[in-house]
């Protein structure tokens, strides 16, 4: 197939999603068919990204409009070998999160899996875009079903924690995609064209230009949660159900990430004059993110945390702007996500299954649940960068290229930050998997007080009534449906996370493990990746001369 050809096919990673979310709306209550087609598309989005690596590691750029239009009218799609990681990656996650969703019965809304799709049809369109309004665009059709995922699978158990949590996501991504349009009016006021392919190195030009830019970088730091206003995604991230926050984990910063990669790197060109602005808020996120996390008392929030001070990890390969930094900050960026998806898996098939995502409430499960255990301590070496993990060659390239640069600060930054993440991590793991095993708290709690036998119940809640009290249906939980109840003769040494429920988990675990192990073939695939964004000419000349 010509280069021509695969151009045109790009819009297919947004038009089949799309149509087939539209489509299963009006399926109806058909479950069985909603996760075979949810489950194929994204497999097949991130099969269709693994071939644009693998056709794009020569340095091609693949570049076609919607509909063949001309230059002007359609919209311009691009992909490099960045494009395909990232699409690659953000789907192939996406799909683990919908295992962990089934596996974990939040997904009895009919809407689920449409909204999950046309989420993945805006992942993919902000990803492919080469224009400035498009990625707006994209932007808010990502948003769009995001908040009805948020909303269906929001916490029972604290309504008002719900409320204000979907309340600040609303809020802040409305203020946020209202400061980015703005920006990108701006710009096509100043220039008279959003293409970015036309902008490259505007701003180093053009010093309104480099202005208005900073209000897209501004707004796109938002959503990726760069310091100072990060605050949201530990309260925001908390409300919803553990499946949900594994699949945002994945998708929303990461795509704020990306677009702040490619828009420097093109219409900056790399500009060295506001690096220590970029390195500042870099090392800042790093820090008060790890720090942040040692004051919460529940795991998802000091995950939340964690993956804020992940960010700013990932953005000191803009902030170093050489090919090794951003090729540190592509590698990072993947290991990153892989291993947040298992964290929050990880913790989640637990809440889901034990009723609590708090400190408190858990012991003793490395010996009730070892197979959760066994992915969670995986999980935190590879955070915080202990071999053989993905962590350990991503915080040692990163160090590396803060060291050629001359950012030796930096580096001490990085390395302070990943002790930080240690001692939070190590939180959850002395918490919940230390000790003896024990029936949790809150169960422990309602078991003095209940005057009434306890009935065992599934997750699904059937053997439930309606809601008196000590019984399962009173036990609502974070995540949204009800977990097997604790009676008085409870088996300890019983497991009760059932493999599909942890094979999300095991499988990024074993992902990150896989890409430490092979990280000589992920480093070269992440330095063609960076070739791309310090020489922008191959995908300026692609998207001006498709």
């Amino acid at each position: 197939m010509s280069l021509d050809a695969l151009g045109l096919a790009l819009p297919l990673f947004v038009a089949v999603p799309l149509l087939a979310g539209g489509l299963l709306v009006i399926a109806g209550e058909r479950p069985g068919l909603h996760r075979r087609v949810l489950l194929s598309l994204l497999g097949l989005s991130s099969l269709g990204g693994a071939g644009l690596i693998l056709l794009t590691l020569d340095g091609t750029v693949v570049a076609g409009g919607v509909g063949g239009w001309p230059d002007g009218i359609a919209i311009a799609f691009a992909a490099d070998t960045f494009t395909g990681l990232m699409l690659t990656l953000t789907a192939g996650l996406s799909w683990v999160g919908a295992l962990f969703a089934y596996g974990s019965r939040v997904t009895n809304s009919v809407y689920f899996a449409p909204l999950l799709l046309v989420l993945t049809a805006g992942v993919n369109g902000a990803l492919l875009t080469a224009d400035l309004f498009n990625l707006f665009v994209f932007i808010e059709v990502m948003l769009l079903p995001s908040y009805g995922l948020f909303v269906l699978s929001a916490n029972r158990r604290e309504p008002l924690r719900r409320v204000d949590g979907a309340r600040l996501y609303v809020t802040l991504n409305l203020f946020t995609s209202t400061i980015l349009v703005v920006g990108v009016g701006f710009i096509y006021g100043i220039t008279g064209s959003v293409n970015l392919a036309v902008l490259a190195g505007a701003a180093a030009r053009d010093e309104r230009v480099a202005v208005a830019g900073f209000m897209v970088l501004f707004a796109l730091s938002i959503k990726a949660s760069v310091v100072p206003l990060h605050g949201w995604l530990s309260k925001a991230y908390p409300s919803t159900s553990p499946a949900v926050t594994a699949i945002f984990s994945a998708l929303h910063t990461k795509v704020g990430v990306y677009a702040i990669y490619r828009i420097y790197s093109v219409l900056y060109d790399g500009e060295p004059r506001y690096l220590w602005a970029i390195l500042v808020l870099c090392s800042l996120t790093l820090v008060i993110g790890a720090v942040a996390s040692l004051g919460e008392q529940s795991t998802r929030a000091i995950l939340s945390w964690q993956m804020v001070s992940g960010i700013g990890g990932i953005l000191v390969g803009v902030g170093l702007s050489t090919q090794l930094g951003l090729a540190a900050g592509i590698f990072y960026m993947i290991h990153h996500m892989v291993v947040m998806t298992s964290l929050f898996t990880a913790t989640g098939a637990v809440e889901v299954r034990y009723g609590s995502g708090r400190l408190a409430d858990l012991q003793g499960l490395a010996r009730r649940e070892p197979l959760i255990a066994a992915a969670y301590f995986a999980g935190l070496l590879s955070l915080v960068g202990i071999p053989p993990f993905s962590g350990f060659a991503g915080k040692l390239m990163l160090v590396v290229a803060g060291v050629e640069a001359g950012r030796t600060v930096v580096v001490a930054v990085v390395l302070v930050a990943s002790l930080l993440s240690l001692w939070g991590l190590l939180r959850i793991w002395n918490g919940w998997f230390w000790g003896e095993p024990e029936v949790p708290r809150h169960h422990r709690e309602r078991l003095e007080t209940a005057a009434l036998p306890i009935v065992e119940a599934h997750a699904d809640g059937a053997a439930a009534s309606a809601g008196a009290p000590g019984t399962p249906a009173a036990v609502h939980t974070l995540t949204g449906v009800l977990p097997v109840v604790f009676s008085r003769d409870e088996d300890l040494t019983r497991s009760r996370i059932p493999f599909s429920l942890a094979l999300p988990a095991v499988l990024t675990a074993a992902l990150s493990l896989a890409l430490g192990l092979g990280a000589q073939g992920l480093w070269l695939v992440s330095n063609t990746a960076a070739q791309g964004l310090t020489d922008t000419h191959a995908y300026v000349e692609a998207v001006i001369g498709r």
